[in-house]
């Protein structure tokens, strides 16, 4: 029997546990990183320096970092890597250009996989979507991601809620231009995309209607993706997914 791989997750919060249930309901060992913020006198060196040997005593062989966006992700990615370990960050990705080809250098250096939760890019539909239009020209892209719940992270509803919208598009519509994008917290639930072609609408797909379970099949993509396979939710991705809301936010301004 292969084994299945062990993961080690950082944060604590609402996300990590809700992570914690998922992976050790598909039979996951999971251990938690102790003290995985930075101290006050701690630089980046030693933070990094500190982490890396926290990750290596482990024993796990993926970090899934369960924490908001900040400073703090890339040196948990470089320090896991160099730890020997493949990673999951999640969304939204706010690291530099620069920054991201230096992760991803590091990564290919030491053969790790490194993975941005992506989740509804691996709805059924979505998927389908891909296979259909994703050489498509002409396709209008339009978006939905609005929560009843307030904003708990900081983080403006583009960014957090629309990297969903962001992912979608660039997952399996690239070359359509996108025609609306509405984002909100404290609003009426409403989690849908969909696409028009010459004004008039081809596809829809209602989010919230999901019950596929798309968080397990992503840790199985991941792990397809340890063992050699491809995986197009990488680092590469995430920045295309950033630039893509930049430069929407700079046209809507």
């Amino acid at each position: 029997m292969i084994e299945l791989p062990k993961y080690v997750i950082v944060g604590r919060g609402r996300w990590a546990s809700r992570m914690t249930a998922i992976l050790a309901g598909e039979n996951r060992r999971v251990a938690f990183l102790e003290q995985s913020r930075r101290a006050p006198s701690e630089d980046d060196s030693a933070y990094r320096e500190r982490l890396r040997s926290s990750f290596k005593t482990s024993g796990a062989e993926v970090a899934w970092l369960c924490v908001l966006p900040g400073d703090h992700i890339p040196i948990m990615i470089e320090a896991a890597v160099e730890a020997g370990l493949h990673v999951v960050a999640e969304k939204p990705w706010f690291c530099s250009a620069e920054e991201t080809r230096r992760m991803q250098a590091l990564g290919k250096t030491h053969k790790a996989v490194l993975a941005i939760h992506y989740e509804y890019c691996l709805l059924e539909q979505v998927e389908t979507w891909r296979r259909e239009w994703s050489s498509a020209a002409g396709l209008s892209f339009a978006g939905h991601m609005k929560v009843n719940r307030p904003n708990h992270t900081g983080i403006p509803a583009l960014d957090n809620l629309g990297s969903h919208l962001f992912s979608i598009q660039e997952y399996c519509v690239p070359k359509s231009v996108i025609a609306e994008i509405d984002c909100g917290y404290e609003q009426p639930d409403e989690r849908r995309v969909w696409l028009t072609k010459q004004d008039s609408q081809i596809a829809e797909i209602d989010l919230l209607a999901n019950k596929e379970l798309i968080i397990q099949r992503f840790i199985a993509r991941v792990e397809d993706a340890i063992g050699g396979l491809e995986f197009p939710l990488d680092l590469s991705f995430a920045l295309k997914v950033a630039e893509r809301a930049a430069l929407w936010r700079q046209q809507t301004r």
